[in-house]
């Protein structure tokens, strides 16, 4: 079951006036559809800010919610409502696509707690300069072998030759790296657990891990596909 909260955050209905929840859709006096709410995506399904969600009811609720902001239902309507339709539908759509991926609810969740996630904040060096295609301490050595094995390999598709071994040698490491990939997602799944039910000292060591491992994987998954577009290339 999704657990439903409140927001704190009084606001008056444009048309009865009464007021409601800052992030409700439908004012619950006159049931008139309201402007885009503020707050985050979680709020905008009634959620806790949590990392495990019931994807199927998360999914039921947007179905829900998506059939009553639908912009046919507001054809005859007002000018405002046609726009709150529309924007409702967007806001929803685009919540909805955050929420139901782990990763992006993930990515999400941590950044509304002030993380810096993403490309342009990972592999930071210590003299806080950028660095992106930093590798982890404890990959150096193979992705340093794993480097020249992807330009033998191009070098060698140019010239139109090819090369079993060196073909199985990068089919190994992708399935290495495949399954690295699968710990940090492990990995991952233990923090949720942690971050959910953590005090805040122990949340904000939860979200550091997180960060940590986001970066690892994002740094695992463009070895991955390197390694499948060159094995793919004609």
């Amino acid at each position: 079951m999704l657990k439903v909260i409140d927001s704190a955050v009084p606001v008056a209905c444009w048309s009865c006036s009464v007021a409601h929840n800052e992030s409700t859709l439908f004012c619950p006096h006159c049931s008139k559809i309201q402007p885009p709410p503020g707050g985050d995506y979680f709020s905008v399904f009634g959620l806790e800010k949590k990392l495990n969600l019931d994807l199927a009811s998360l999914e039921h609720e947007f179905h829900r919610l998506s059939r009553k902001v639908h912009p046919d239902r507001f054809a005859r309507a007002g000018d405002n409502e046609r726009q709150w339709s529309l924007a409702d539908t967007a806001l929803l759509n685009d919540a909805y696509r955050t929420l139901k991926d782990p990763l992006r609810r993930t990515e999400y969740l941590l950044k509304l707690e002030g993380a810096e996630i993403g490309e342009e904040h990972s592999g930071k060096n210590r003299e806080g300069g950028k660095d992106p295609s930093r590798a982890p301490a404890d990959l150096l050595e193979e992705v340093f072998d794993l480097n020249m094995q992807l330009e033998e390999m191009r070098m060698s598709r140019k010239m139109g030759e090819t090369d079993p071994a060196l073909q199985a040698g990068l089919e190994q490491a992708k399935s290495k790296f495949d399954g690295l990939l699968d710990d940090v997602d492990r990995d991952l799944r233990e923090q949720w657990d942690i971050w959910d039910t953590a005090d805040t000292a122990a949340r904000k060591n939860s979200e550091k891990t997180m960060v940590a491992l986001l970066d690892r994987r994002r740094y695992l998954n463009n070895l991955v596909r390197d390694v499948t577009e060159t094995l793919g290339a004609e």
